[in-house]
């Protein structure tokens, strides 16, 4: 439902309550809600809890607001006495909120100004494959982003990407020690640098002087080594073209690459100098400068001049803000990482940054026993690769299959969707357990069962047009053709915006295109048409890819 009809509302009240009120119908619009179908029956109840209105607007007297007077829009108005919410209903004309619902429900029609919103998500470490510890940031931060795109603020993802550190250091080891060459490596370069770096890590284990040697490889990099920078810029290309295989299979997009590089000691020597100056920043006896937060002391800058993860996330920080101008800055980092946040934002308010407010972590636990049914690997391609064929395997196996078997495409798209809803069922600041009989769950009593939410939204494009015999969704709506009860069941869901599966199927067996003459097959078309777009819209925001047929 569009925003209309509930400042129409908003004003009635305003004006009822004349000069007593110096709030806005924009203020009084969100509090309005649409009252249950069980409820009402078929009556359209726009109510109006009271508890809301006070606590939130102040107002505590409602008797003159119980003397509007009915219109063309409002029917009624009535004080529903509910023990749990008492409020005001009013009932709207069902000829007016139809063509409201059907005419404006896809898009919202917002009443705020666009805000700039700017997501860290994803942001894997380079030579290493895709992590599953990364999965639930990217299906997350895909989430709040499409989000925000829908509702009209301007939006800049942004990946993230740790090339900088001593992780660097180990990589340069493992393959020193490995003796793997620039043309090994280019033969399977995610899979060999990984080995690198766990067989680097395996020997520090057993030699602390490992450690040592990759600090010391990393600190050639950050003071400009010719020979370290070429293969730490040959890491780079080999990480990014893998990243983006997996990022298009998973329907993920970036407006924008950062790096931890882009924030080296030299760049960042304007954020060191302002917190030496405002005495954020001390040295320590071992010649480390840094700041006092929460009574620990934060290093930011190491005894031999190099910078930390939290040095460049301060950096970076200033940077977007100065190019972005942002409202809201999102980082979607998992538990772990409160205290580097926390840190983050305390030491930019001590730099006595307005914006510092804007910083927001969004946190989120892990996954925990994340592996292929034979127990192996832990990382994104091998877990896709199989929720594909097992799809794949059930395609064959279903008697109702459209696609052609030899279509991976579809399998694919049914299997990473699966891996989605499976990730936003859960409790976001849980950790929890990856179950794959819960993942590849497919009975359709089950709401995030793959088979209701993927193919059956688009499917009214192609398949269910088919059978309509001709007929074409009318351009606007004519509410006098559509008189069913089962209409005015599926409006109210469509303008909630969710829980509309079960009214849909209803209505599609109960209401009839085929054979029904051109005026009332258009009616009923335009309201499935309708019902299809808001589903299309929930899950092009969820990051779910909608499918024409399977």
């Amino acid at each position: 439902m569009s925003t209309k009809l509930k400042l129409y509302l908003g004003r009635k009240v305003i004006d009822s309550l004349h000069k007593s009120t110096k709030f806005s119908p924009s203020q009084l619009q969100p509090l309005i809600q649409i009252g249950n179908s069980q409820e009402n029956g078929h009556k359209i109840e726009l109510n109006l809890p009271l508890n809301l209105l006070e606590t939130q607007l102040g107002v505590t007297n409602i008797t003159e607001i119980l003397k509007i007077k009915p219109d063309d829009i409002i029917k009624n108005i009535h004080l529903i006495k509910d023990r749990a919410n008492r409020k005001i209903s009013f009932e709207i004309d069902t000829k007016i909120f139809m063509k409201d619902v059907l005419e404006n429900c896809a898009q919202p029609d917002l009443n705020f100004k666009p805000k700039n919103i700017v997501v860290e998500y994803s942001s894997p470490n380079i030579a290493k494959p895709f992590h599953l510890g990364h999965l639930r940031s990217t299906i997350i931060g895909n989430f709040i982003s499409n989000l925000n795109k829908f509702l009209k603020n301007k939006v800049t993802r942004i990946n993230y990407l740790g090339d900088w550190g001593t992780q660097f250091g180990f990589i340069k080891v493992g393959v020193d020690d490995l003796q793997y060459t620039p043309e090994v490596i280019q033969k399977d370069p995610l899979k060999l640098l990984y080995q690198s770096y766990v067989h680097a890590n395996n020997l520090a284990d057993k030699d602390p002087n490992i450690l040592e040697k990759a600090k010391a490889e990393f600190a050639k990099l950050e003071n400009g080594s010719e020979e370290d920078l070429k293969h730490w810029r040959d890491y780079m290309s080999y990480t990014k073209t893998e990243l983006q295989d997996t990022y298009n299979r998973i329907g993920v997009s970036f407006d924008e690459y950062n790096y931890e590089s882009d924030y080296s000691a030299k760049d960042i020597q304007e954020v060191v100098d302002v917190l030496r100056k405002k005495n954020i920043v001390h040295k320590d006896k071992q010649g480390k400068e840094v700041a006092l937060i929460n009574e620990r002391n934060i290093t930011l800058v190491k005894s031999d001049g190099t910078t930390l993860y939290l040095t460049r996330d301060i950096a970076a920080a200033f940077d977007r803000f100065k190019k972005y101008k942002f409202d809201r800055m999102y980082y979607v980092v998992e538990n772990g990482q409160n205290d580097h946040f926390h840190a983050l934002k305390s030491i930019i308010h001590k730099m006595d940054m307005p914006w510092s407010d804007r910083l927001t972590h969004v946190k989120f636990g892990r996954i925990r026993g994340m592996s292929t049914r034979k127990g192996t690997a832990v990382f994104l391609k091998d877990i896709l690769d199989e929720c594909r064929d097992i799809m794949i395997k059930r395609q064959v196996e279903s008697p109702t299959t459209k696609v052609p078997i030899s279509d991976d495409n579809t399998a694919d798209i049914l299997g990473v969707s699966c891996v989605i809803i499976n990730d936003l069922k859960q409790r976001r600041q849980k950790d929890y357990d990856f179950d794959w009989d819960r993942v590849l769950q497919v009975r359709k009593s089950h709401h995030p069962s793959i088979f209701v939410c993927c193919p059956f939204p688009t499917a009214f494009t192609n398949t269910f047009w088919k059978k309509n015999s001709g007929a074409v969704s009318a351009p606007e709506c004519v509410p006098e053709i559509l008189q069913e009860p089962e209409v005015v069941i599926l409006l109210k869901e469509l303008a909630k915006f969710h829980d509309v599966f079960n009214h849909i199927s209803k209505a599609l067996k109960l209401l009839q295109i085929k054979g029904m003459s051109p005026e009332v097959a258009s009616q009923r078309l335009l309201l499935f048409v309708t019902a299809r777009n808001v589903l299309k819209n929930g899950m092009s925001i969820l990051g779910i890819t909608p499918l024409n047929e399977m």
